[in-house]
Order: C-alpha cells, then structure tokens, then sequence
C-alpha cells in the first residue's frame, strides 16, 4: 500500500473562498490568482471550484498555456508581464493581458509588428519598490502606452505593501492610496489594487479588477491579528497522515535527532509518517499543534526528513492507523488552521502550502 500520507484539496471550499472574496467587495470583477500552480493546490485541481471567477491571474507564459489547455477562454492576466519580446507572440495567440512595469517592456510593445490590441495593465511603484513606474514617470508613461495602436485598454495597477497591517504606526495603506490617488485621479481607465489583505481590510476601497489570492486557498492573510474564523475563509487543502509506531516514554528519555525534547515524565509518543521531505518544515518547533483523530496535541522533538513525533499522552485511544492532520480539517470536522502551524516555524501559510513536495499523493474531495 502507498505511505499514509496524501494532501487533500477541497473544492467546496476554494468555492466558498471565492464567494467571500466576492461579498466583500460586490462591485468588482474578481480574478482568481493562481500563480505558484495555485498556491501549490494545483492549477488543474482548483480550476472547476474557481470558474466562476471573473478572470485569472498568474505568473507565466506556462500557466497561462494550462489555464487555457482547460478551456477557460476568460481574461488571463500576467502579474509579472513578459520577460521577452517573444512572449508578446504567445500573449497575442492565447489572448493574454499582462503587466507593463518597465521601460523595456514598453519598448518591446512598441516593436510588435502584428495587428494587437492588448489589455496593459500599467504599474506604479506607489511604494513596495517592486517593480512598477515611479510616481514621477507614470503620467508620461500612460500617455506613451495610450497613442500605441497595439494597445487597446489600460487598466491602472498598484500592490499594496502593507495591507496587513500597520506601516511606521499608521493605516498600512493609506500612503500609497493617496500617492496612486493623486496621479491616476484624471485619467481614464478602470483600477486593480485590491490583494487578499486589502479585500478582507478594506473593502471600502475602488478596485475594479480585486486580485484575490492567499485568502482562496484558506489562509488569513493579517494571521494573527485575524483567523480564517474571523474572515469566514475554510481551509482548502487538508495534509493528512497516519500514525506508524507508538513509543512508550520514561522520565528523562528523549525523542528525535540532537535529543531536543527531553521527557519530564511517563509519556505516549506517537511516529507520523510525515517529515521534512513532504514539505513540513524541519525547524517547526516543539509545541506546534497537530490533530489526531480530531483531537488537539503537538509536535514534539526534532522533524525528520520522513518522520515526527506527536504527543499522544492525553489521547489514550489514539492507535497505530489513528487519522493525524497536520494543517487542514479532520474527518471529523475539526479545523487547524495552516497559518497556526506555520507560526510553528516562524514563517506563514503561504510558504508551508506550496512546499507540499512530489512525493505526496493529492486527492479531491
């Protein structure tokens, strides 16, 4: 039999997902951003759930193709833009909108010999220092792009960075709304501004096209200042496995390489078949939450490349073959949100679901 561990996508709740980005901000066109083989769901796995979707966005010439491949004959748009003139070619056949953040890109679509229309995306570096046209250059630039016959729509973009939060002890964003306010304010042509973050913070804003992405998949993008309870998201990919072995714990014996957990008494330690080669971080901390069979516990000792150790001293019934989640729902319905177990580690959602590595088997739901 293959080794018990699987990554499970639930389609009902990348729906659900896309709903609340949808409510928040009624008005707008929603585009469902799968870049990264979407967050490491899969881009083939997730594209039923997000078809009603207004539009994708992602980040290559390669997804773009699989997007299309699926039959979506939708907006598609490159966050990034074109990394050759070449690409101009492959925008131009499949239909593609995409990013325009510097001058060499702008130069090569003034070369494109063929009979275009492409929807531009022009981008300011309102403060992220990304990429995107500084403030100062915008207006020129939009004026360049608008007397070019091959473009037939700019939509005004930005990206937020700090939608999260706070910057230097203000609202996050309100330096770069007045900034991308002030030099856009005249000019014609609809505005994509919108993150995850934004869209859930502030959904006062005017964002025609909103770029919704982290939240899709289940994940909080302001974690801890807000759970994915506190936004109503579900969890979109659930990473089960099983226990393999119990081992029986006295006082003063340690579990896992360096000895780095150490018993202060009689303890039942349960073996997952999980480790840092399925992608759950090595340097998750003893401490960090694990569900078995739908009952809380935790980590404990050093992650192996193939295995970890969980406490099973308060879950007598836990067995060999006991359900363990290591982020995502139980089939008992109880829920450990992934951005929890990554705090485990210092990091955050986003990192942990797309190093989900090859070797584990991803089913549907």
């Amino acid at each position: 039999m293959p080794r018990p561990i699987t990554a499970v996508i639930h389609s009902q709740s990348l729906q659900h997902n896309l709903n609340v980005a949808r409510t928040k901000m009624p008005n707008s066109q929603v585009y469902a951003v799968v870049k990264a083989n979407a967050y490491g769901h899969g881009i083939e796995r997730v594209y039923q759930a997000f078809k009603s979707a207004d539009g994708f966005a992602l980040l290559d010439l390669a997804e773009a193709k699989r997007i299309r491949a699926l039959g979506w004959i939708g907006p598609v748009l490159l966050l990034e833009g074109i990394f050759s003139e070449q690409d101009l070619f492959d925008c131009h056949e499949l239909g593609l909108s995409f990013s325009i953040h510097s001058e060499y890109q702008l130069e090569w679509l003034a070369r494109f010999p063929l009979e275009a229309q492409f929807d531009v995306y022009l981008k300011m570096n309102s403060g992220m220092n990304r990429l995107g046209f500084r403030p100062e250059q915008y207006r020129q630039v939009w004026q360049q792009l608008s007397s070019l016959p091959q473009v037939q729509r700019l939509t005004h973009m930005m990206h937020f960075s700090d939608a999260d939060g706070e910057r230097f002890g203000r609202e996050g964003i309100a330096h770069q709304c007045q900034l991308f306010d002030a030099i856009t304010h005249d000019l014609p042509g609809a505005r994509s501004v919108s993150n995850s973050a934004a869209i859930l913070r502030h959904e006062q804003l005017q964002s025609d096209v909103i770029r919704s992405g982290i939240m899709l998949y289940g994940s909080s993008p302001d974690y801890p200042s807000h759970s994915i309870q506190d936004w109503d998201l579900q969890p979109a990919m659930s990473l089960r496995s099983e226990l393999i072995a119990i081992q029986q714990l006295k006082a003063g014996d340690s579990v896992g390489y360096g000895s780095k957990f150490i018993a202060e008494s009689d303890m039942r330690v349960g073996i997952v078949a999980c480790g840092y080669a399925d992608g759950y971080q090595r340097i998750t901390a003893t401490g960090t939450p694990i569900l078995v069979d739908g009952q809380r516990s935790s980590l404990v000792g050093r992650v192996s490349m193939d295995m970890l150790a969980v406490d099973l001293s308060h879950l007598p019934n836990a067995q060999v073959g006991s359900e363990v989640v290591l982020w995502g729902t139980s089939k008992q319905g109880a829920v450990l949100s992934i951005d929890e177990v990554a705090a485990g580690s210092g990091t955050i959602g986003y990192e942990l679901m797309c190093a989900v590595t090859a070797r584990v088997n991803f089913i549907q739901d």
